[in-house]
């Protein structure tokens, strides 16, 4: 009997090392594998027989394929992945890893050094986001605004008021 997969699960495209980014990406994220790798045995546009390889895995509990398959469309914002953190170690780690040979970009966005960006956050960040109270919301959203990779105490700070808006 085949495996369940989920009825949507993103798909990534690289035009090299999609096996290599997997890996990378399994060894940050508890919850994660690689779960099947394969090559597509027929003639494609991507090339020959067994040129393009097929990598699924499960990252943080949900499951996705990449494909290696040569260039075609760049990743770019339109897509990006929010973990969620628990705390300023988890970010701080997560931040330094899929940072290192990519890019930092504002507001806690990332991108890795394969192309794919990445939002790193506090889990907290959104339930003060979604606050009732709009001076809070506003505050937070300020500081947030001002960061690079997000600090879980300035944000905090802004969301009990104790840090001049």
């Amino acid at each position: 009997m085949p495996a369940k997969v989920s009825k949507v699960m993103p798909f990534l495209w690289y035009a090299r090392q999609a096996e290599e980014a997997v890996r990378f990406y399994v060894s940050l994220i508890p919850n994660s594998s690689v779960d099947n790798i394969w090559t597509l045995q027929a003639e494609s546009p991507s090339g020959p027989p067994g040129s393009v390889k097929i990598v699924e895995f499960t990252l943080g509990g949900v499951q996705f394929q990449a494909m290696e398959a040569g260039p075609l469309d760049q990743f770019n914002h339109a897509v990006s992945f929010l973990i969620n953190c628990d705390d300023q170690a988890e970010i701080d780690r997560l931040w330094d890893a899929l940072g290192e040979g990519g890019s930092y970009e504002a507001c806690g966005w990332l991108k890795d050094k394969y192309g794919v960006s990445w939002q790193i956050a506090p889990a907290e960040l959104f339930d003060m986001m979604k606050g009732k109270d709009s001076a809070r919301v506003k505050r937070v959203a300020e500081t947030m605004l001002e960061m690079v990779k997000l600090e879980i105490e300035p944000l905090r700070k802004a969301y009990e008021g104790t840090k001049a808006a």
